[in-house]
């Protein structure tokens, strides 16, 4: 029996449905293999450093590095305590209590400054009781 150019392989539906199995089990193995490489090239070290990227930390100095975000600065003595539920401590400067800064900070640990004449950098918020609440973003001691 001689094969003619135009006649149609036949597939039956078993072989159909081993082939489709087989795709189906070599793109299983496939992804676990590429999910078990991934997970070994990356973070061989452990985790991250908690530090953020041009963080400073001096014995006069600490917190972000960056001018830009940070535009808004004010110098005086930091004492705890806000106002009415806004600011954590406050920045008693010249001029008497209108004159006073109430700060908030994620970056710099505040406590740390208590009653010390120091230069703040920051961004400044919008408060519905303090006349100036700062979100601080750097910290260093004057005195």
């Amino acid at each position: 029996m001689a094969l003619s150019p135009n006649a149609e392989p036949v597939v039956t539906p078993r072989k159909m449905r081993m082939v489709t199995i087989g795709v189906y089990a070599a793109l299983v193995l496939l992804g676990i293999g590429t999910g078990y490489l991934l997970a070994r090239s990356t973070n061989l070290a452990g985790p991250a450093s908690s530090e953020t990227p041009g963080m400073i930390k001096t014995d006069k100095a600490e917190g972000i590095a960056d001018t830009k975000t940070f535009k808004d600065s004010a110098e005086g003595t930091l004492e705890k305590g806000g106002i009415n539920g806004e600011g954590t401590h406050k920045l008693i400067r010249e001029g008497g209590p209108s004159q006073t800064a109430y700060l908030v900070s994620s970056v710099v640990d505040l406590d740390s400054y208590v009653g010390k004449k120091v230069k703040v950098w920051g961004e400044t918020f919008a408060a519905q009781k303090a006349a100036w609440l700062m979100d601080v973003g750097k910290i260093e001691v004057l005195e």
